[in-house]
C-alpha cells in the first residue's frame, strides 16, 4: 500500500526524533564529563573541587533579596500560591490512573519520568534560588505528567482528531481517526470491542 504524504513526513519526523534523542544523550554525557558529576542512585554527585568552584559564583541570600527586582518579589505570592492546585492535580491524576488505568488495561505513566528535581545540588545557587528551581521542576513536571495521563485517556475513549489544529497536541494525537470519518470510527469501535486495539503509539 502506497504511503500518503503525511505518513512519509511522519516517518521522517520519527527518524529525526530518534537522531535528536541520540544527540541529546551524547550532549548530556559530554556535560557530565566537562562539569565532573555522576548520577548515583538517581542523585547528582559533583567532584569536591567542582563544588568549590561553583560556590564561588553563589550570590548571598541577603544580597539576592535586597538587590532583586521589587516587582518580582511582589509577584511571588501569585507564583507560590499555585502550589495548592498543582499538588491537588498531582494527587488527583495519580489516584485516577492507579484506579482507572488498571480497569482500562492502559499502561500507567511513570511519575518519575516527568517530575525531575535535581537543581538543588548546584552549589552556585543560594537557598532561595534552589527553592525556586525545586518548585519550577515540580510544577512543570506535574503538568507534563498530567498531560501524558490525559493523552492516554483520550486515546482510549475518543481517538478522533479535531476539526482545527491545536497548538501542541500530545504525541498520540496524530494516530487518531480523521474528524468526520464515521465509517472509520464505527470500525474502530467494533474492533476495540473485539480485540481491545487502540490507535498505535507514536513511533519513538
Amino acid at each position: 500500500m502506497e504511503k500518503t504524504v503525511l505518513e512519509d513526513i511522519q516517518e521522517r519526523l520519527a527518524a529525526v526524533r530518534r537522531e535528536l534523542e541520540e544527540e541529546l544523550d551524547r550532549r548530556i554525557a559530554a556535560q557530565r564529563e566537562r562539569f565532573r558529576y555522576q548520577l548515583e542512585r538517581g542523585k547528582v554527585r559533583f567532584e569536591k573541587d567542582m563544588r568549590k568552584w561553583q560556590a564561588e559564583y553563589r550570590t548571598g541570600l541577603w544580597r539576592y533579596v535586597t538587590r532583586g527586582n521589587l516587582a518580582y518579589l511582589l509577584t511571588a505570592p501569585f507564583i507560590y500560591g499555585l502550589i495548592i492546585p498543582i499538588v491537588l492535580l498531582d494527587l488527583s491524576v495519580t489516584i485516577y490512573q492507579q484506579i482507572c488505568f488498571r480497569v482500562y488495561d492502559i499502561e500507567r505513566v511513570k511519575r518519575g519520568s516527568h517530575i525531575v528535581i535535581d537543581r538543588e545540588h548546584l552549589a552556585y545557587l543560594n537557598g532561595l534560588e534552589k527553592l525556586n528551581c525545586i518548585y519550577c521542576g515540580y510544577a512543570n513536571g506535574v503538568i507534563a505528567y498530567a498531560r501524558e495521563i490525559a493523552g492516554r485517556t483520550e486515546r482510549f475513549w475518543c481517538p478522533i482528531k479535531h476539526a482545527t489544529r491545536a497548538a501542541d497536541p500530545h504525541p498520540y494525537f496524530e494516530q487518531f481517526l480523521e474528524y468526520g470519518d464515521a465509517e472509520a470510527y464505527h470500525a474502530w469501535v467494533e474492533s476495540y470491542r473485539r480485540n481491545k486495539t487502540l490507535p498505535e503509539d507514536p513511533k519513538p
